[in-house]
C-alpha cells in the first residue's frame, strides 16, 4: 500500500483521510491539537451554497455538487462513526431590513433561478407565517429552500471516528515543511524529526501559507477571524437559517442558536472583543427580537483560511505527490464531500469528476 500523509486535521483533512483510507492507503494525519480544534470547530455548520453566492460560476457549480453529496455524506459518515451530526434540511432566509437591501433580491432571485436553482421572495407578510418570531421590521426576503444544515462540531468528531475506523492514524505534531527527494514529495519535516510517504496532501487550513514547501507567499492564504456566540432560545423558535446584513442565525433543534459573525484581517490573533460581540448580538436581537433575553452560553472566535481571489486551492502542488486542499474560508463545512472526493481521485489518478483549473494553486504562486 502506498502511504498519505494529510497534514491537518479539520473536517477537510479529515474527510480526505476517510476517502484514502477507503480507497486502500496507508493514511497519516498530522495535526497540531485535538481534530476539528481550529475552525472547523468554530463554523455554524451552515451548508450554503445559495446563501453566499454573487454570481454563476465554477465555484457556485463546485458549492452546489458538493451541497448535493451531503445527504449520502452524511448518512455514511452516521453509520461508520455511530455518530448524529444533526443534518437538517432547514432551508434559509435572507432577509431585508431596509428599502435598498430589498431593492437588490429581486435580481438575485433572477439569476438564481435562470441557472436552474429554487428562490423565492417572500413578502413580510408571508416571512411572519414562515418564521413567526423574526422581527415584523423585516421588508423583504429570499427563502432558499435547499440550503440546509449540520451540527459541524459533531461532524468533525464523527468524521474523524469514521477515518479511524478505516485505519487511519492520527498524530499529534507540527509540521515545519515539506520532505523532498528526487524531485518529489516524499513526506514532512516535523519538528521533532521526519515523516515519510508516498503522498502529502496539505489540508491545514489558516496555517498552510507557512509550511515550506509550498512555494505559496505567504499571504497566499491568511487567516480571517470570525467572532461568533451560542444562545439558548426556546425549542422550534425557529426552523430556518435566517441571514442579515447585522448577524445570521443558525438555529439548532434544541433551541440552540448559533449566531455571528465578523470578518476581520486580524493574523493569527483569535480572540472575542467586545464591540464585534455587540454588534452581533444587536443584529441577533433586531432579527429576532425574542431572543432578546437568551442567556449566552459561549462566546468563541475562529480563524478561516481565506485565498487569494476567494476560491478555494484544491488539486496537485508544486511537486510530484503533493496535493493542496485549503483556502475553503466560510466554506469548508460546504465543500468537505467534494473536496475529499476529488483529492482522492487525483491520488489515485483517476478521472476528475470537477474541472479544477479555477482552484488550481498556480494562481498564487510566488
Amino acid at each position: 500500500m502506498s502511504h498519505a500523509i494529510v497534514v491537518g486535521g479539520g473536517v477537510i483533512g479529515c474527510g480526505i483521510a476517510l476517502r484514502l483510507a477507503q480507497a486502500g492507503l496507508e493514511v497519516t494525519v498530522v495535526e497540531r491539537a485535538s481534530p476539528g480544534a481550529e475552525a472547523s470547530s468554530a463554523a455554524a455548520g451552515a451548508l450554503g451554497a445559495q446563501l453566499g453566492a454573487e454570481r454563476p460560476g465554477p465555484f457556485l457549480d463546485l458549492c452546489l455538487r458538493s451541497r448535493g453529496m451531503y445527504p449520502a455524506f452524511v448518512d455514511e459518515v452516521q453509520k461508520l462513526s455511530g455518530i448524529d451530526v444533526s443534518y437538517l434540511p432547514s432551508g434559509a432566509l435572507v432577509v431585508a431590513m431596509s428599502e435598498a437591501e430589498a431593492d437588490a433580491m429581486e435580481a438575485t432571485v433572477a439569476w438564481h433561478r435562470a441557472v436552474g436553482l429554487r428562490a423565492e421572495l417572500r413578502s413580510p407578510a408571508e416571512v411572519r407565517q414562515l418564521e413567526p418570531a423574526l422581527s415584523p421590521q423585516i421588508r423583504l426576503a429570499i427563502d432558499f429552500p435547499d440550503d440546509h444544515q449540520v451540527d459541524n462540531r459533531l461532524l468533525v468528531r464523527a468524521l474523524s471516528a469514521a477515518a479511524t475506523r478505516a485505519s487511519a492514524k492520527f498524530r499529534i505534531g507540527s509540521v515545519r515543511g515539506i520532505l523532498t527527494e528526487q524531485g518529489r514529495a516524499a513526506g514532512v519535516e516535523l519538528v521533532d524529526g521526519a515523516l515519510r510517504s508516498d503522498v502529502v496532501v496539505v489540508a491545514a487550513g489558516s496555517w498552510s501559507s507557512l509550511i515550506a514547501g509550498l512555494k505559496l507567499r505567504s499571504e497566499a492564504v491568511v487567516p480571517v477571524r470570525g467572532q461568533m456566540a451560542r444562545v439558548r432560545g426556546p425549542a422550534a423558535l425557529l426552523k430556518r437559517m435566517v441571514v442579515g446584513t447585522a448577524a445570521f442565525l443558525v438555529p439548532r433543534i434544541d433551541g440552540q442558536v448559533i449566531v455571528g459573525t465578523t470578518v476581520e484581517f486580524a493574523g493569527f490573533e483569535k480572540k472575542v472583543t467586545a464591540n464585534a460581540l455587540s454588534q452581533i448580538l444587536g443584529g441577533v436581537v433586531q432579527l429576532c427580537p425574542a431572543l432578546a433575553d437568551a442567556p449566552v452560553e459561549e462566546i468563541w472566535s475562529g480563524l478561516r483560511p481565506y485565498a487569494e481571489g476567494g476560491l478555494p486551492i484544491i488539486g496537485p502542488g508544486p511537486l510530484p505527490g503533493l496535493f493542496l486542499a485549503t483556502g475553503h474560508f466560510r466554506d469548508g463545512i460546504l465543500l468537505a464531500p467534494v473536496t475529499a472526493r476529488l483529492i482522492t481521485e487525483l491520488v489515485l489518478g483517476q478521472r476528475l469528476s470537477v474541472d479544477i483549473k479555477p482552484f488550481h494553486f498556480s494562481r498564487l504562486e510566488s
